[in-house]
């Protein structure tokens, strides 16, 4: 039987990487939401706002901001800003 030993890989880093400064994230986290918000609500207050009372209405908004915060705009500003959250 051959034993082989896992070597460590040469690109992946040996040092835990620095969670991002938290002043900055939120900074980058309003910088996500406040776009997404107002998209939304563009989008959405013509044909519901006349028929949905606020809780509704906040309820459908929240449902499809949630999703695209976690999902597509975070993860995108994140990559884009990491050096600079790190700083």
């Amino acid at each position: 039987m051959v034993q082989t030993r896992m070597q460590p890989s040469p690109s992946l880093s040996t040092t835990p990487a620095l969670p991002p400064k938290r002043h900055k994230a939120a900074l980058l986290t309003w910088v996500g939401i406040w776009p997404t918000i107002t998209l939304v609500l563009w989008l959405l207050l013509p044909s519901l706002l006349p028929r949905l009372p606020l809780p509704l209405l906040t309820l459908c908004v929240t449902a499809i901001v949630v999703p695209l915060m976690s999902y597509v705009v975070m993860p995108f500003l994140f990559r884009r800003f990491d050096g600079w959250l790190r700083r």
